[in-house]
């Protein structure tokens, strides 16, 4: 299963029921986290191993058992280590607004009036336990797997209200910056456009800044320089290409925007250790 692009509008789940799991380890094609946003609400449990996120301009380590929740419109990404994590994504509005008293508490989330804390740590309880079996109901697919679903939505929303685990915004606070929202047309262009040739002049101007300025303000945000995310977002696009469907090595460089094999396979191989012949044979 493809992990999330950035894209907005991709359907997580049905229309009926629009909850999505993905489970994703090192054989997965997605196992790094490019930069996206999304207009569900996240939660992710690492299973094993430690996970760097970069939710807007915070930086957020999480180990085994811990448990990070990501608000609608938030960029974010990150690099897993050694990592297993599960996530589940869904869109709060059709599921949840099921009656008055729960609709005032969903509105005041999806309002932006309410922001819940980013990071729970292993142990946090009971929120740790319904998690757990969020995670659980939501792969079964089984009858009255919906119910039991959303039934720990529910709950995990009364903890968070119930603990206070969140922070009140004031009504004139501007929910995310501009300099954020300018992030968001940049990740597009690559996204729709990275097989084809890109340049740093391309990505400023769809900031609205210089090419010197928007290096800095994109190595802020992303933690690498335009370029380099560009190259490392078109491995992992190669990545899922390899093992995904059958292509070769060339083919794979020239579908991800690469006009020399060789240099992709160094590239490559610099940000993740093997070549391309060696991760098809590993992970296909």
């Amino acid at each position: 299963m493809q992990y999330l692009d950035y894209i907005e509008n991709t359907t997580h789940g049905t229309p009926d029921f629009p909850v999505a799991f993905y489970r994703v380890d090192e054989a997965h094609p997605r196992y790094e986290m490019p930069f996206h946003w999304h207009r569900e609400m996240e939660i992710i449990y690492i299973e094993k191993g430690s996970f760097t996120f970069y939710l807007n301009d915070e930086i957020q380590k999480a180990e085994a058992g811990d448990i990070v929740f990501i608000n609608q419109g938030v960029i974010h990404g990150g690099t897993p280590a050694d990592c297993v994590y599960d996530c589940v994504v869904f869109d709060p509005l059709p599921l949840l607004l099921h009656n008055g008293i729960c609709r005032s508490y969903i509105r005041r989330l999806t309002g932006k009036n309410v922001q819940i804390q980013t990071y729970f740590p292993a142990g946090t309880q009971p929120l740790c336990d319904i998690t757990n079996r969020l995670v659980f109901s939501v792969q079964k697919k089984t009858p009255g797997s919906e119910l039991t679903t959303l039934g720990a939505l529910f709950e995990w929303f009364g903890v968070i209200y119930e603990t206070h685990s969140y922070l009140e915004k004031a009504k004139n606070a501007v929910p995310d910056s501009e300099k954020i929202q300018a992030l968001k047309p940049v990740l597009e262009y690559i996204d729709q456009f990275y097989m084809q040739p890109v340049s740093l002049e391309d990505l400023a101007k769809l900031a609205g800044m210089s090419p010197r300025y928007f290096c800095r303000f994109f190595h802020t945000f992303i933690h690498k320089t335009p370029i380099d995310y560009l190259n490392y977002y078109r491995i992992e696009r190669a990545c899922y290409l390899l093992t995904a469907a059958p292509v070769s090595i060339t083919d794979a460089a020239y579908q991800c925007g690469f006009n020399d094999s060789s240099y992709f396979v160094k590239i490559f191989k610099k940000y993740k250790g093997i070549t391309p012949k060696q991760y098809q044979k590993q992970y296909a």
